[in-house]
C-alpha cells in the first residue's frame, strides 16, 4: 500500500527530469514562474494604482463618480476572472478592430501578457479599492482636521497624515490581493500564455510524471508565498515604526 502511494516518488530520473537543461524541464518551469511573477507584479501595480484613484474617488469624490465606481467594484467583484480574461482577449479586440476597420486603420493584436495584467488588474483595483477606502477610514478623523486646520494642501496632507497613518490598516489586504495575483495568473494558461501552470502541465504531459512537475509548481508557489511574507512582514513592521506593539494597544 505504502509502494503504492508513494511509487511516484521513486520513480527513477526525478532530478534528470527537473534538470535546467534538456532533456529536463527545469528550465521551462523557470521560465513559466518568472512570467507569472511578471504578470502578478504588472497586475498588482495596476490594481494598486487603479485601487488609490478608487478609493479616494469614493470618499471625496461627487455623487456621479462615486456612483460610477460603485458599479465598477459591484460589478468586476462578481464577474469571474477567467470570464474578464477571455472578454479582454478575445471580444475587446474584436471590437476595437471592427472599429478601426470602420475608420480604415491597421488592426491590433492583444498578447496574453497585456490581456492578464488588464484582466488581473481591474478585478485587483475593485478590491483594492475597498482595501484602501476602510484604510482611509481607520484613519482617526481628529489628525486629518488638524492637518488641515494648519492649512495643508490636499497633497501635504495624503503624503504627511493619511499615507503614513493608513498603511498598517492597508498592508494586510494589500499583502492577500498580492498572493491572489500571483497564484491567478494561472488562469492565463486558457489563453495560451506560457506561465507556471501552462509549462507545468506540457512538462507533465510530454512525460507523464504528473506527480513530480505538479509538486514542482506547488513548492515554486509555496517558495513566492513565503519569499513575500518575510518581505510584506518587514514593511509592515517598518510602517508601524513608533506605535505600541498590538498586544499591548488591546
Amino acid at each position: 500500500m505504502i509502494d503504492y502511494l508513494f511509487l511516484p516518488l521513486a520513480q527513477t530520473g526525478i532530478f534528470e527530469l527537473l534538470a535546467p537543461a534538456p532533456p529536463g524541464w527545469g528550465g521551462n518551469l523557470l521560465r513559466g514562474f518568472i512570467n507569472s511573477v511578471e504578470i502578478g507584479v504588472g497586475a498588482f501595480s495596476l490594481g494598486l494604482l487603479i485601487g488609490t484613484g478608487g478609493a479616494y474617488g469614493k470618499l471625496y469624490g461627487g455623487h456621479v463618480l462615486r456612483d460610477l465606481l460603485q458599479v465598477y467594484t459591484t460589478l468586476i467583484r462578481a464577474v469571474p476572472e477567467l470570464v474578464l480574461i477571455l472578454l479582454i482577449y478575445f471580444a475587446v479586440p474584436d471590437l476595437i478592430n471592427r472599429l478601426l476597420d470602420i475608420v480604415g486603420s491597421g488592426r491590433i493584436d492583444v498578447s496574453g501578457p497585456v490581456a492578464g495584467i488588464v484582466a488581473l488588474g481591474f478585478v485587483q483595483g475593485a478590491y483594492a479599492t475597498e482595501v484602501l477606502r476602510g484604510a482611509i477610514l481607520a484613519v482617526p478623523q481628529g489628525q486629518i482636521e488638524a492637518g488641515r486646520a494648519f492649512g495643508m494642501t490636499p497633497t501635504l496632507l495624503m503624503r504627511r497624515i493619511t499615507l503614513p497613518a493608513m498603511l498598517p490598516f492597508a498592508i494586510p489586504g494589500l499583502a492577500n490581493l498580492w498572493v491572489v495575483a500571483f497564484k491567478s495568473t494561472a488562469l492565463l494558461a486558457v489563453v495560451g500564455f506560457n506561465e507556471l501552470t501552462l509549462e507545468t502541465r506540457q512538462a507533465a504531459g510530454a512525460t507523464k510524471a504528473y506527480f513530480t512537475f505538479f509538486m514542482a509548481a506547488g513548492m515554486l508557489y509555496l517558495f513566492l508565498t513565503l519569499i513575500s511574507n518575510v518581505l510584506i512582514g518587514g514593511v509592515e513592521h517598518w510602517a508601524r515604526r513608533g506605535q505600541p506593539p498590538i498586544a499591548e494597544s488591546r
